[in-house]
């Protein structure tokens, strides 16, 4: 996580939402911002996918004869291992472009990339069978 805000505060103070066109972006700083609005988005779709999935692993919960751990302690635990996972697969990758412009966007387009899979995993786990 200390990456993330590290390399978010790297990005311009002037740069925002408003003033990025991601439809074509033409610098290396428009590149970066795009990429790091996408991971907001795909952080935010993770977030209102994780509630249904904790709800379901409660309903679950509910049906079983008190096994420990319970599924709710088990998906929280796992969300929790997950985050600094994603974190530093995502650090390890952008090394592809260490030290170079490019190396913050490609930090985003990895966080977005595992948090949608994340997303779909969570949305998977939550849906009825």
């Amino acid at each position: 996580m200390r990456w993330l805000l590290l390399l978010t505060l790297m990005l311009p103070v002037s740069l925002s939402a408003q003033s990025l066109d991601c439809t074509n972006p033409q610098t290396q700083v428009e590149m970066t911002g795009c990429a790091s609005l996408a991971y907001e988005t795909a952080d935010a779709a993770l977030n209102a996918a994780y509630g249904p999935s904790i709800a379901q692993a409660r309903r679950m919960d509910a049906g079983s004869p008190g096994f420990e751990p319970t599924n709710e302690a088990m998906m929280r635990d796992a969300q929790r291992a997950w985050i600094p996972f994603r974190d530093k697969a995502c650090a390890a990758e952008s090394t592809l472009a260490r030290g170079g412009s490019m190396q913050n966007m490609l930090f985003f387009i990895c966080l977005e990339r595992l948090t949608r899979l994340r997303t779909d995993d969570l949305r998977l786990y939550a849906a009825p069978n």
